[in-house]
């Protein structure tokens, strides 16, 4: 029968023990290669240098060399209850990169902490991480108890000290544990050195960790990663390609996407050079059809509909611990990536912070710099779809990417209100600042004989948008009408030009622009491929109180929003702009 496995994360201040403890560990269950002790310790021997458990798993020349551990180095060892992968992650503060890598994928921690030194800057920052990464099961292994005379009154110091500084974070550790790694007191089995303890050793308490539940029992969760068109054999189908997180989801159940809220029904389970599948479950890279064929992009988050729901916010309350050398302000866009949506951010606002030299709790602080941990809220330009990573994981854990490279790493605590966002803050300090002249938009309708209307046409590429808008342009000015066409693109290649691949910032700069023309009462007309809710919300908002009128051409892309006209793809050009002219004659 196969034994279950366990990843857990060792972690403490440089120096503090934990490679040897690890190496202890590998010695007293026998999980070393056969002679790999005694190369070791011959080695040693040869060099005239004591021996070390920690020399079992510094395998590195660097690390010996510099007596510390660079890299989160993975290791195996097992018990009659499990197979456990360790990962020994770095002490130092300039490796604490490699410590979140290391940390993320465990499921339990041993931190460990120095007798003699007592609790260090780093023993708290590794309680903070521990708490960022959602790990829960945590025990405290107190090390080098030889080097204070196995002193009880040390330990329970150390015990009241530390376990009121976990209760800040929301941290409660199973247990404490008094050790001396390099002589295996309390390692494999307790020790007689300290009888006043008569509790778990460490081997005995990570066999009582409780194993994480299987990813398939919880809500099904599946990326968008790409969507493929096929044409050839008048082969029509579209198959949404990706990964599944978490879950199982089987052919006819219902499910619906995210944040469009899109649904249908599971029509097939695709894959390459697999038999007819019935079911999809974590793990597994699959495709899937759907009975009614919907307009889907990348990055949206597919569930079930009877499962539990993911929340939809463009605000989230997070954890974050970041990791470049500039540090995280407020008023600069990122990129946020949780799972395979890729949103633009800013840091709305920090709630607290833990400063990486000080260590101390700050709240007035206006960024975040390198190594510090912070609760933080973050908008975004565009609805996240998420779960709390108390609820799911998977679909709880992000990164934040600047300049191309991830800075940052995080975890979602809970979705936060929109009330008050940044977008709304610049809305009304908009507003508020703008500069009016004596012409009002009424005097302006009246000398112009037509009211000013925002007119956006929207679609899939290549169905006609621009042919109508061209034509709708050229009808109106003949009309002696104020009228003004220009396409997204120009705005991409003039206005937004240092900014192509912001698609997002395209949108808003757009609106911002017709909010300019239509106050100067004209009526201004754009064409915008791929137009979602959220886009057109964006728009609407930015051109208030003007009016606008949408105009649909080919399949409706829109799933809540309902256009003012809807056109079939490729339109008779006379007949759409004579229904486009009757719309703008019946606007308010």
């Amino acid at each position: 029968m196969k034994k279950e496995q366990m990843n857990i994360v060792i972690v403490g201040h440089v120096d503090h023990g934990k490679s040897t403890v690890i190496g202890r560990l590998l010695a007293d269950t026998n999980s070393l290669p056969e002679g790999k002790l005694k190369q070791v310790q011959d080695q040693c021997a040869r060099n005239s240098k004591p021996f070390e458990y920690a020399f079992l798993l510094d395998a590195l020349k660097d690390e010996q060399t510099q007596g510390i551990t660079i890299d989160s180095a993975r290791c195996f060892f097992h018990t009659e209850k499990r197979d456990y992968i360790v990962f020994d992650a770095p002490g130092h503060i300039e490796f604490l990169k490699n410590m979140v890598t290391g940390a993320a994928h465990a499921e339990a921690a041993l931190l460990v902490i120095d007798a003699n030194e007592g609790i260090q800057e780093n023993s708290r920052r590794h309680g903070y991480l521990l708490s960022m990464l959602g790990i829960k099961q945590v025990s405290i292994v107190v090390n080098k108890m030889d080097l204070v005379h196995y002193s009880s009154s040390v330990f329970e110091e150390i015990v009241k000290k530390y376990t009121a500084f976990l209760q800040e974070l929301d941290v409660k550790p199973i247990s404490f544990i008094p050790v001396s790694a390099r002589d295996g007191d309390n390692i494999a089995s307790v020790s007689k050195n300290m009888d006043w303890y008569t509790d778990r050793s460490v081997l005995s308490q990570l066999d009582g960790f409780d194993k994480q539940q299987d990813r398939t029992h919880l809500p099904f969760r599946f990326p968008v990663q790409d969507v493929y068109k096929f044409t050839e054999d008048n082969d029509d189908r579209r198959i949404v390609a990706g990964s599944v997180e978490c879950g199982t989801v089987s052919v006819g159940e219902d499910v619906i996407f995210l944040p469009s809220y899109k649904r249908s029904k599971i029509k097939t389970i695709e894959g390459f050079n697999t038999p007819v599948q019935q079911e999809a479950s974590a793990g597994k890279a699959v495709g899937f059809t759907f009975d009614e064929q919907i307009y889907i992009k990348p990055g949206e988050l597919m569930v079930k509909v009877d499962d539990a729901q993911p929340l939809v916010n463009t605000r989230i309350r997070a954890n974050i611990f970041w990791m470049s050398k500039a540090p995280f302000i407020k008023d600069k866009t990122y990129k946020l990536k949780l799972g395979t949506s890729r949103v633009s951010v800013k840091l709305a606002e920090i709630k607290s912070l833990i400063d990486a030299a000080a260590l101390g709790v700050h709240s007035h602080k206006n960024q975040v710099d390198r190594h510090d941990v912070a609760e933080v809220v973050l908008e975004a330009t565009r609805p996240l779809v998420f779960d709390k990573v108390s609820a799911v994981e998977y679909t709880g854990r992000f990164v934040i990417v600047d300049n191309y490279e991830i800075s940052g790493g995080g975890i979602v605590l809970d979705e936060e209100s929109a009330e008050n966002s940044l977008f709304e803050q610049q809305i009304r300090e908009r507003e508020e600042l703008w500069q009016r002249g004596e012409v009002h938009a009424e005097l302006r309708a009246l000398e112009y004989g037509h009211p000013a209307v925002f007119i956006v046409l929207s679609g899939r590429k290549d169905t006609g948008k621009i042919a109508v808008a061209s034509a709708l342009e050229k009808a109106l000015f003949s009309a002696k009408q104020k009228v003004y066409y220009l396409g997204i693109a120009n705005v991409m290649r003039g206005l937004d030009s240092d900014c192509l691949l912001n698609r997002d910032e395209h949108i808003r700069r757009l609106g911002e622009l017709a909010r300019i023309i239509t106050d100067s009462g004209q009526i201004f007309i754009t064409t915008v491929s791929d137009l979602d809710d959220y886009d057109l919300e964006k728009l609407k908002v930015l051109n208030a109180p003007n009016k606008v009128i949408v105009v649909n051409v080919g399949e409706n892309l829109f799933n809540r929003f309902k256009p003012d006209l809807v056109l079939k793809e490729n339109p008779k050009i006379a007949q759409a702009v004579k229904k486009i002219s009757e719309l703008i004659c019946t606007s308010p």
